[in-house]
């Protein structure tokens, strides 16, 4: 070979070898690298064998497998006054790397608005994935209880559980006391909302309300076609089809004052089952995670 044809031919073989370098920097995914082999922690400000436990349960496998990297998605619960307790460990103590993420009570972004003790963070500063549900509010009550319809809750004491204040158990059933002048008795404390529901089965409480239609569903199926428990009142804006015999809140309300009350309180509904990162992650792990989000709601399995 010439000169000239040697040079030639060092040359193509360097453009080659540059393209095939540059081809494989392009398919390099910074995304993928990152989640290969890792593990995320989800942290549920719900307890086990609930409602939350089981939309995170169903959800992770499809939500790990759309994200670049496949990694490994740990569900931890984490109650605690509400939801507070696991959205204040989110916004000050979570790592703020992409591995951690969370899935809290609709109503716990509003705990700072309501001026609730201890809800020590500003919502506005956590990066949100985007909501599995959209839920109906209503009030449940065990039938065998007497409480069934939405005069009862005047002239009978309802007694609901709840989990703290930051919770809809908590908040909505407050509200309506406030704004109607129902005779709703809240009694805090438990664990979760299955605790709550097992707290109705024994008889230690009446019910429980809040955003309860997907989870009864998801934990006591039979509740419903049995008629082991009923619904005195919806807590929202138009009746669900569901019920259609059972008045929508909204329909009791006197003034436009109260509509616009009601239509704030209850804007948690239609962000039910809200996934979360905490301040500070990086905006590309925000990007992938949402586009996971996304494509994992979308995927037909």
């Amino acid at each position: 070979m010439c000169v000239k044809h040697a040079a030639l031919a060092g040359l193509l073989s360097s453009v080659l070898a540059a393209a095939a370098l540059g081809s494989g920097a392009a398919a390099a995914d910074p995304i993928a690298d990152f989640y290969k082999g890792k593990q995320i922690n989800w942290i549920l400000s719900a307890g086990a064998g609930g409602g939350y436990a089981s939309y995170a349960h169903a959800f992770a496998p499809y939500l790990s497998a759309h994200i670049p990297g496949k990694p490994n998605i740990i569900v931890q619960n984490m109650p605690g006054a509400g939801g507070i307790r696991a959205m204040v460990y989110l916004s000050t103590v979570a790592p703020k790397d992409g591995t951690t993420m969370g899935l809290v009570h609709s109503s716990v972004p509003f705990a700072p608005l309501y001026g609730i003790k201890g809800a020590n963070f500003d919502p506005r500063q956590m990066h949100w994935v985007g909501s599995i549900n959209a839920a109906t509010g209503i009030c449940v009550s065990w039938t065998a209880s007497g409480v069934t319809t939405w005069q009862d809750l005047f002239d009978k004491q309802f007694i609901v559980g709840g989990t703290g204040a930051g919770s809809q158990m908590e908040t909505m059933p407050a509200m309506i006391n406030k704004l109607f002048g129902t005779k709703i008795k809240i009694v805090s404390g438990y664990k979760g909302g299955n605790d709550v529901y097992i707290a109705m089965e024994r008889g230690e409480v009446h019910g429980r309300c809040g955003g309860l239609k997907s989870s009864i569903k998801s934990t006591r199926p039979e509740w419903f076609p049995q008629k082991k428990v009923s619904v005195p009142i919806q807590i929202a804006l138009e009746r669900d089809p569901e019920f259609a015999d059972t008045p929508a809140l909204v329909e009791f309300a006197k003034d436009e004052r109260t509509k616009q009350i009601l239509e704030l309180i209850l804007s948690p509904m239609s962000m039910d089952r809200p996934i979360l990162l905490p301040p500070g992650t990086a905006p590309d792990k925000v990007a992938a995670l949402r586009k996971a989000f996304h494509d994992a709601m979308n995927d037909r399995a």
